[in-house]
Parts: structure tokens; sequence; C-alpha cells
């Protein structure tokens, strides 16, 4: 299976300054399989370790870090020598064995010659609990679910992903029909790697919806299994309430669907945890579109999103038919399907910093606003072909960006001020923002 990851895992090994790579991600997003391959298709030794429940390594590290020490133990467990040039060192679920994590600082000091990456589902929280961990000594690497374009390469249409990546739009729209197809089915099976795995094998809808129920099955056993045991209710009340608060037509997160009467302060942690687990994603508020939007972030206001479509079309019980279809019953929730679809989507985007706009009087609402880094772009989601942009009008009249942008299932159309981008193709934001400054 591709994973664009791959190229920037090569890009880290070839690179003078490397540091211990950490991968972070939510449980099951592919993290054990990426490091496995990479080791695979890179180096001629691989050394695997994975440190849950291992007691070896919670003696290993538990006294002193000296890097010779620590190499000469991983050696005699591994039973063969460890080349620095040629062996790749995995070092999986190391939050079990917090000081493997304090670690990483002396092999960047010490002993940057090794090679090590790192993973862990529940690492996210391990680096919010205090542990000593090693800033500025490590890189780091975020790995989400399968994009669309993975999603079209594991389906066997690499040429049609290819279409994407060189925006040939006019090709493209001769072929719309197979991309509308792969994208009902992606917001169906979604991109966690074990669904598509399955879907590109059998073309089995039930055989998927048994999948995405396990994976929603083992993350509330996380909940218990993991978090402070007084937050667990108000987690799983939290988790539990998404498909409602996307299913609105103001998607603004509301503590009242939790709860009646639920307050912020209550949440915060349970808000907090999922985050830090990589199963939420939280899309702040700005009210104003200067560079950068971080500063003008409202952290009351947010719109939380779930870590994959599919998990989400599987939570309310979605049916493919439905689905497929485009089944009358289908269509209130339509609207929330493909915003968590195109969050997701620009979550995989590099660099990119993800917010959404409402003006105080809270009569304009643009759906998503990306900070590339040399822009603001506005961008309107549609879930059909209707293109009123009302929202999106008023945006552009208040603060003129270079580029607007309306997501829909209509066809690649560039006006003055406006570009129609479809769905299928929202990958393409951050490098159809970058021409658009050069022309």
């Amino acid at each position: 299976m591709y994973r664009v990851a791959m190229e920037r895992l090569l890009k880290w090994k070839a690179s003078r300054r490397r540091k211990p790579l950490i991968i972070e991600g939510a449980r099951q997003v592919g993290k054990t399989w990426l490091m496995k391959e990479f080791g695979k298709s890179a180096y001629r030794d691989t050394v695997y370790i994975n440190f849950e429940a291992n007691s070896r390594m919670s003696d290993l590290f538990a006294s002193d870090l000296d890097t010779d020490r620590l190499i000469m133990g991983l050696e005699l467990y591994a039973g063969r020598k460890i080349d620095s040039d040629n062996t790749l060192l995995i070092f999986d679920e190391v939050q079990e064995v917090p000081r493997a994590l304090a670690a990483l600082k002396y092999f960047h000091e010490n002993a940057p010659q090794y090679h090590i990456v790192c993973a862990g589902s529940l690492l996210g929280i391990a680096l919010h609990e205090g542990t000593s961990f090693p800033v500025g000594k490590v890189d780091f690497l975020k790995l989400y679910p399968l994009s669309f374009t993975e999603f079209l390469m594991a389906m066997e249409k690499e040429r049609f992903a290819e279409l994407l990546d060189m925006q040939d739009f006019d090709m493209i729209a001769s072929f719309r029909q197979t991309y509308i197809d792969a994208l009902k089915q992606y917001y169906f099976v979604g991109g966690m790697p074990e669904a598509v795995q399955s879907f590109a094998e059998n073309k089995d809808f039930n055989e998927v919806r048994d999948i995405q129920k396990r994976i929603l099955a083992a993350y509330e056993q996380d909940f218990s299994k993991h978090a402070p045991h007084e937050i667990v209710p108000k987690i799983r009340m939290l988790w539990n309430s998404i498909p409602s608060q996307l299913a609105k037509e103001n998607k603004k997160f509301l503590y009242g669907l939790v709860r009646e009467g639920a307050r912020a302060k209550e949440y915060e942690t349970a808000i907090m945890w999922l985050s830090d687990c990589g199963l939420v994603y939280k899309v702040s508020r700005v009210n104003q579109a200067g560079m950068p939007l971080k500063a003008y972030e409202d952290l009351k206001a947010f719109k939380l999103f779930m870590v994959d479509v599919g998990l989400l079309g599987c939570m309310t019980g979605l049916r493919q038919r439905t689905l497929l279809d485009g089944n009358d019953l289908f269509t209130e929730f339509k609207g929330a399907l493909t915003e968590q679809y195109v969050c997701q989507q620009l979550k995989t985007i590099e660099d990119l910093g993800l917010y959404y706009y409402t003006n105080d009087r809270g009569s304009c609402e643009v759906d998503f606003v990306v900070d590339t880094g040399e822009q603001i772009v506005p961008v309107e989601v549609k879930a059909e072909v209707n293109l009123r942009a009302k929202s999106l009008k008023t945006y552009q009249e208040r603060f003129s960006p270079a580029i607007s942008v309306r997501t829909s299932m209509a066809d690649f159309k560039k006006e003055a001020w406006l570009v129609n981008l479809p769905l299928y193709g929202i990958e393409q934001l951050a490098k159809l923002a970058e021409d658009g400054m050069s022309e």
C-alpha cells in the first residue's frame, strides 16, 4: 500500500541533520506497518522492539542512559550486531517506557549516527504527562488515515491519482464519474489501512463495516484502559456526541449536546485527551484573516471532527446503499460527511494551519480558512453541485484574499476571484494557492 509518508521517511534518512524520529498518529493508522516497510525497503537490517509489557526494555532503560551501554543491550536483545549505517532501529509503543523517550536526547547528542524511528498509539498523551521529553532533540512526523489520493492508489487507480497531481482538470472532467464513484466509496470505507486493504481485496462493504466496528471498540477500550479514571465517562459522552454535533447546520461544538447543562470546564480535559490521541481534530474559529491565523484563534469556539470519515459513517450506522444511491435519508447528514472528508484531507497537507471563520455577528460563516504560511485561503464546502456561496462572497469583499475556493461535486472552474475545486481534488489546494500567487 503506497503511503506519501514514505517519501518523508526517505528524506529523513538522507538528511545530514537527522534526529531520532517520532511518528505520531491515532491507533490503527498504520504506524507500525510504515516503520517496518521503511526498514525493509531502505535498510539492510531492521531491529524492531515493541516496548509494550517488555520488562527487559524497562530494565535496560531504568539505569543510566549511556548510549554505548544501551546499544550493547539492544544488540544482546536482538541477537545481532547493530550497524549504525545500515540498521534501522524501531521503538514501537515507546510511551510504555518513558525513559526510552528521554534516551532519544542522548542518542541525538552522543550517537547521532544511529537511525532511530519511534511510534506509539498513545504517544501524544505521554508527551503531555510531564515525561522528561527531549525537546528540540527529535524530528516529528504525523501519520493520518489514507488520504483520498492514497485510497485511489490502493484501488489500483494510480493514473487517476497522477492526473490529480498534475492538475489536468480538463482530462479529469472527462473521467469525473470514476472520481465521484471512488469518492462515494471513500466516504464509506474511509482511510483506516485495514478497512482500505480489505475493500481493495474483496470489495465487500459489510466486511469493511465489521473492521470499522472493531476499530471503534478498540478505541472505547483505550478510554477505560489509558485515560484517568474520573474522565472516562466524559470522554465517552463527548466522543459519542460528535456525529450529532456535525449533523447540525452550524457545526460549532456545543457542550449542551454532550449533556444538558454541561460546561466547558468539565469537558476540557476530555477534549484534550481525545485530541492528543489523534482521535479528534479540533478546528478553532478565527474572526480575522491576518497572518498568521493562529494569532486570531478564538479558543472558546471550535468544531470537532473525527479521525476518519469511514468511522464517522460507521458510528451513525450509515448504509452503503444510502450513500451510493444518494437516498433521501442521507441528505441531512451529507453535509457532515463532506465537511469531515475535507477536514481530513486538509489535515494531511504538511504545514497547513486549519481554522474556520465567522464574523462577530455570526451572519457570515466560512467552513474552513487555511493558512499556507504564504497566504490565507477561505474554503466553502458544498456536498453537491449547489454553487451558492454567499458567505464566501461576503468574506471576499471584506478581506480580498488572492484566491477563494469553493469545493463541490462540480467540475474545476476558475473565475475572477473564485476557484471551484472538485471535492476529489481538494488535496491540490496548497499547490493551487501557490500557483495562483505566482501568476
